[in-house]
């Protein structure tokens, strides 16, 4: 699943490539991907400007120019590819947004959704998320806030939408192994040395994948910005660690598939 740092390479690209055009066709393939009937859905969006374009933790906010907004949520197998009809992927596609000659594909829609709604729905549907990690009022401070009475594990606690905004399974293994704790570690259980070493790993591991574009695939063809950043533990079970060399371990925890290293986290 897309994170903060992959939704947030794809919010910087589209703001390029499409930001201040207009939509100049829509096509539905899949119903459920979106909120509203599809001709009423088509008839709302078409011939509108894409304003700006703007994330919240792991969704997208389409701000148009009549005031209403697509919300995006990829979910689980979800992804973007723009470009002209002939590099259309191989793949079905739930809905296209045209841009002149060229098509915004949404792909792997089967969790995920494109809804229509206003700026005041937005708003309420987004409302019991948490800060927004790289956000400059997200301080030490502040995470021990949000932190000090938590008593479910790391892994868990970060991946908390309500808690911390944009950590998924991915990020979260990956900020625990570079804060050398172990997963299944209890949130109320830390020192305050571990909790700012953890604090420091959030926003050191989530900025280091924005600035390598995340890990998806490219957004369009000749795209060099996305899919840079390579996992350190998520994924490498049985591959040495880059710091110590043991091999990467694997165990499901609350039903994810979660990697870390036996030695060097503590």
């Amino acid at each position: 699943m897309p994170e903060l740092p992959e939704m947030e390479t794809y919010k910087r690209l589209l703001q390029q490539l499409i930001g201040g055009k207009p939509i100049t066709g829509v096509v539905i393939n899949r119903e459920k991907s979106i909120n509203i009937p599809t001709d009423q859905f088509s008839r709302q969006i078409m011939n509108q400007k894409i304003d700006t374009i703007d994330r919240r933790a792991k969704h997208l906010i389409f701000r148009l120019q009549n005031g209403s907004c697509l919300l995006l949520h990829l979910m689980l197998g979800g992804w973007m590819f723009y470009g002209k009809k002939e590099e259309q992927p191989d793949r079905t596609v739930q809905v296209q947004l045209s841009f002149g000659d060229r098509h915004l594909y949404f792909i792997g829609l089967r969790l995920g959704y494109l809804y229509l709604f206003s700026p005041e729905m937005i708003q309420s549907e987004l409302r019991e998320i948490g800060p927004e990690p790289l956000d400059p009022n997200f301080s030490m401070n502040a995470f021990q806030n949000i932190v000090k009475n938590k008593k479910g594990s790391l892994k868990t606690t970060l991946m908390n939408q309500e808690a911390i905004a944009g950590i998924g399974n991915r990020y979260s293994d990956e900020i625990l192994w570079h804060a050398q704790l172990l997963p299944k570690r209890k949130m109320n259980e830390l020192g305050q040395e571990e909790v700012v070493r953890l604090y420091q790993s959030i926003r050191l591991i989530l900025q280091k994948a924005i600035d390598q574009g995340g890990y998806m695939d490219p957004l369009f063809i000749g795209d060099n910005k996305t899919g840079g950043y390579k996992m350190d533990v998520h994924g490498r079970e049985g591959k040495a660690c880059p710091r110590c060399t043991t091999p990467i371990a694997k165990i499901e925890l609350s039903s994810r598939k979660t990697y870390f290293c036996k030695n060097c986290q503590h």
